[in-house]
């Protein structure tokens, strides 16, 4: 519990010297980022679960609950098959305690006909994920960079369902043990000012 206090401090030292929100929201908004530095140690099922739990609770049209989560602990058989569908370019995440491919059904269980919002509620899903798991003090971060088509082959994933997204949960450690190009990028980003994502009355 004291360690996990002491993640949460760091987390929000971090956040406050590279953002400052214009509107008074819950900080939990502002402090969740997408760390990669993670210490390639295994989580206990009661450290990563309540992360998922999280999820179960987002909203989506009819309750359908689209979203899918197929994971993989560092202790799973499996673990190899997970890490060999990442780019390259995610390498780092071989250091996470559970790696999770997110899948969509796109179709409705009340009457099959196709579900236009399934993606739009797996997001919800998945970012509750992350904010539970910002509010841990844990690495939490999304992942497009992996084999989409080999993800549905190798995982068996049905027609019905999309892939959509991989990512990586995983005790965090210090920015330093990433390859300098990475190290370098390890700190919260900042956001488009509201004006240009939010417009009034039409588009322009």
């Amino acid at each position: 519990m004291q360690e996990t206090a002491v993640a949460k401090r760091k987390l929000e030292d971090e956040v406050a010297e590279n953002r400052d929100p214009d509107h008074d929201i819950d900080p939990l908004f502002v402090n969740r980022w997408s760390p990669r530095a993670m210490t390639g140690e295994a989580l206990a099922e009661d450290e990563y679960l309540p992360l998922f739990e999280a999820a179960r609770w987002a909203p989506s049209a009819f309750n359908n609950q689209h979203w899918r989560f197929i994971i993989a602990t560092r202790e799973d058989d499996e673990w190899d098959q997970f890490v060999d569908l990442l780019n390259e370019g995610n390498a780092w995440a071989e250091d996470a305690g559970v790696l999770a491919v997110v899948v969509s059904k796109t179709t409705f269980d009340h009457n099959g006909e196709p579900a236009p919002v399934h993606s739009f509620d797996t997001g919800a899903a998945w970012q509750n994920l992350a904010l539970e798991g910002a509010r841990r003090g844990l690495a939490v971060h999304g992942m497009a960079g992996f084999d989409y088509e080999r993800a549905a082959e190798v995982l068996e994933v049905p027609d019905e369902f999309d892939v959509e997204a991989m990512f990586a949960v995983g005790e965090r450690a210090p920015p330093e043990t990433l390859p300098d190009e990475l190290e370098e990028r390890e700190e919260p980003s900042g956001r488009k000012p509201l004006s240009e994502i939010v417009h009034r009355g039409g588009f322009e």
